[in-house]
């Protein structure tokens, strides 16, 4: 079975203290998307995707399942278009709890949105799909496999990476079920940025913010916190040499749950050692990347 084998950065190789990295329970908060449409947005993620309206309120729209947000989207005017070759959002991840889910997802996006499929594959740890909605945001949707069948490094931190072949056609066939559609149930998995370089992301990324990386393969970094595959990527398939970026549709900002206050703190402190502006609410940190892209993050819902 072919794979690329990713390559750690010496300096996040040995083990860092638990004050210098997010707390195992970090997950990513609803992504927020800027859009020119909501109505048209909206009813992308709820007829193919198939998540639900939890919020709605004039020109803003929270979408998720059970309560839990994954996308937020908000309607602004004149604003350029998002440039591809620039930094913000590569895509978002939905990911669902079975296949059966996610082969509703696939099947209702496939068919109201022929269009929008830009591919698939089966990372190993996940088997997954790529769309673009209407306005161009990319959206993965997938499914993990269990933790037990990830395959991991001798060193016991590092994820073997693939991008094999995977058909969306045989998935449906041995997975769609006539029920799942009512039961599909998803969350945000993780969010994939473009950025300018991956050197200052890893440092960034890892260095600052505390995650973990658990893969760099060629020009793609993958950093997560508490073991997961990744709860973040970072990439230059399109944007290397990518400078600070200007205001535009798409990515309108990246959501970051900590477990407790002291969490946020410590990262509070990270910030400041390494001169990091930040606006500090007393509920929730907000910060630029080295792109300009907005970062929030707050703690989590109990």
């Amino acid at each position: 079975m072919p794979r690329f084998l990713q390559q750690l950065h010496p300096d996040y190789v040995a083990d860092r203290p638990a004050d210098q990295l997010l707390a195992p329970a970090t997950q990513m908060g609803a992504v927020e998307l800027l859009v020119r449409d909501l109505d048209k947005v909206l009813k992308f993620y709820i007829e193919g995707a198939l998540l639900d309206v939890l919020e709605h309120h004039g020109t803003t729209a929270t979408l998720g399942k059970h309560g839990v947000p994954s996308v937020k989207l908000v309607q602004v005017g004149d604003l350029p278009p998002f440039n591809p070759r620039g930094a913000g959002l590569f895509h978002t991840a939905l990911v669902y709890s079975t296949k059966a889910e996610l082969a509703s997802a696939l099947y209702s996006v496939a068919r109201n949105y022929p269009h929008s499929f830009t591919g698939a594959g089966d990372h190993i740890f996940s088997e997954a799909f790529y769309f673009d909605d209407p306005e161009g945001n990319g959206v993965e949707l997938y499914v993990d496999r269990p933790r037990e069948q990830w395959e991991v490094e001798p060193d016991g931190k590092l994820y073997s990476q693939a991008t094999l072949a995977l058909d969306p056609n045989e998935f449906l066939r041995a997975n769609l079920r006539e029920d799942s559609a009512d039961q599909a149930t998803s969350t945000l998995g993780h969010v994939h940025l473009q950025v300018g370089d991956i050197d200052t992301a890893r440092d960034f990324y890892a260095g600052t913010l505390g995650f973990e990386i658990t893969g760099e393969v060629g020009p793609a970094l993958f950093v997560s916190a508490g073991g997961y595959h990744h709860h973040m990527a970072l990439n230059v398939f399109r944007s290397q040499g990518a400078g600070p970026r200007a205001a535009s549709y798409g990515l309108g900002r990246v959501n970051i749950d900590v477990p407790n206050e002291d969490d946020r703190l410590a990262l509070a402190a990270r910030l400041a050692e390494r001169q990091i502006s930040m606006r500090d609410d007393g509920r929730a940190l907000e910060f630029n990347d080295p792109w300009n892209s907005l970062i929030r993050v707050k703690v989590g819902e109990k």
